[in-house]
C-alpha cells in the first residue's frame, strides 16, 4: 500500500501521465470531429499507423520535426479523403470501409517503410522532439515536472483540445458540423452542403489522428515498427462515448487510460508475485469499466452512420 501511494504522489507519475495520453488526444479528438459530422471512422488504427511512419519517414530523409508532422497530417487527410468517398457520396458501409482503411493503411506503411529504409539489425532512428524546458516554470516543484518539461506536440494536443471545443461550441463552423451529424437535411434547408461538412470534417479527423500516430515515432520514440499503435486507435473510438462527444471530456478520459497505464507500469516493477499480464489488462479493463458507467448517459449524434442523400427523409 504505502508503494502504491509513494507511486501516485511522484511527479514523474503525472509527468508519464500527460506523455501516454498525448497520442490518445490527437486520436479521441479527429474521431470526435469524424462523428459529429454523422461518419464513424474506423479506420483509426491504420490512419495512426499511416502517420507514424510518414511523419517519421519524412525526418529520417532530411526534413525538420515540424514538416514531418505536417506530413504525417497530410497523410492521414488523405486517408480520410478515400474514407469519406466512400462513405459519404457513395453511401458505402461505414464499418466495412473503416475497417478496410485500416488494412490498407496498416500495410501501405509497412510496404513503403521496408521500400524505402534499409533495415538491419538494429532499426534505424531519428532525433525525435526534446522536452521543453520552460524558464522559471519548469523549476517549480512537481508541477514543474509534471506540466514544463514536455514536448512540444504535447502542448500542442492541449492547445487542440481548447481550439476543437471552442470551434464545435461557439462558430459557425462548428455548428454546422454538429447538425450535419443530427440533422443533415436541416443542413441542407439553410443552403449548407452537409457532403462537404462531412467530407471536410472527416479529412481534418483523421489529420489529427495521423498526428497522434507520428507522435509516437517523433517523440515518444526514434524509430517505426508496423506495431508501434498497439490499439490505442481502438482505444480513442471507445473514448469519444466516453467523453459524450465533448473535446474537455475526451481530454479527461485520454488523461485517464493514461493514468491506468502509467501506474501499472510502476506497480510491475514494485509488485512480486502477480503474473505481469494482470498488470497489463488493468488499463483496458478499469476503461471498460468507466465507459459501462458513463455510456448509459451518452447521447449519440441522431445522424451518426446514416447515410445522407439529398431529397430523402
Amino acid at each position: 500500500m504505502g508503494e502504491a501511494i509513494d507511486i501516485l504522489t511522484s511527479a514523474s507519475l503525472w509527468a508519464a501521465v500527460l506523455r501516454i495520453a498525448t497520442p490518445l488526444i490527437f486520436g479521441v479528438l479527429g474521431a470526435l470531429l469524424c462523428e459529429r459530422s454523422g461518419v464513424l471512422n474506423l479506420g483509426i488504427e491504420g490512419i495512426m499507423t499511416m502517420g507514424a511512419m510518414v511523419g517519421w519517414l519524412t525526418v529520417f530523409l532530411g526534413a525538420d520535426l515540424w514538416t514531418g508532422l505536417i506530413v504525417a497530417a497530410l497523410s492521414g487527410a488523405m486517408m480520410g479523403l478515400l474514407h469519406a468517398m466512400l462513405t459519404v457520396p457513395l453511401g458505402l458501409s461505414q464499418h466495412v470501409s473503416g475497417l478496410g482503411i485500416t488494412l490498407f493503411a496498416s500495410s501501405l506503411s509497412y510496404y513503403l517503410y521496408r521500400l524505402i529504409v534499409e533495415v538491419g539489425n538494429l532499426p534505424p532512428t531519428i532525433e525525435p522532439f526534446r522536452a521543453l524546458s520552460i524558464p522559471v516554470l519548469s523549476n517549480l516543484p512537481f508541477i514543474g515536472e509534471v506540466l514544463f518539461q514536455q514536448s512540444a506536440p504535447t502542448y500542442l494536443a492541449l492547445l487542440a483540445v481548447a481550439i476543437l471545443a471552442y470551434v464545435l461550441a461557439r462558430t459557425p463552423l462548428g455548428l454546422a458540423i454538429r447538425m450535419t451529424g443530427e440533422n443533415p437535411h436541416a443542413v441542407d434547408a439553410q443552403g449548407l452542403d452537409p457532403i462537404m461538412i462531412r467530407i471536410g470534417a472527416v479529412m481534418a479527423g483523421s489529420a489529427l489522428m495521423a498526428v497522434g500516430g507520428a507522435f509516437l515515432t517523433m517523440a515518444a520514440f526514434n524509430s517505426f515498427f508496423p506495431e508501434m499503435v498497439q490499439g490505442r486507435g481502438w482505444i480513442c473510438i471507445a473514448l469519444v462515448v466516453f467523453a459524450s462527444w465533448r473535446p474537455g471530456k475526451a481530454l479527461l478520459g485520454a488523461l485517464l487510460f493514461a493514468f491506468f497505464d502509467a501506474f501499472q507500469l510502476r506497480l510491475q516493477t514494485s509488485v512480486e508475485g502477480v503474473p505481469y499480464q494482470l498488470f497489463l489488462m488493468a488499463p483496458y479493463i478499469l476503461s471498460i469499466v468507466a465507459l459501462i458507467l458513463v455510456a448509459r448517459r451518452a447521447q449519440v449524434p441522431e445522424a451518426l452512420m446514416a447515410p445522407y442523400r439529398r431529397g430523402e427523409r
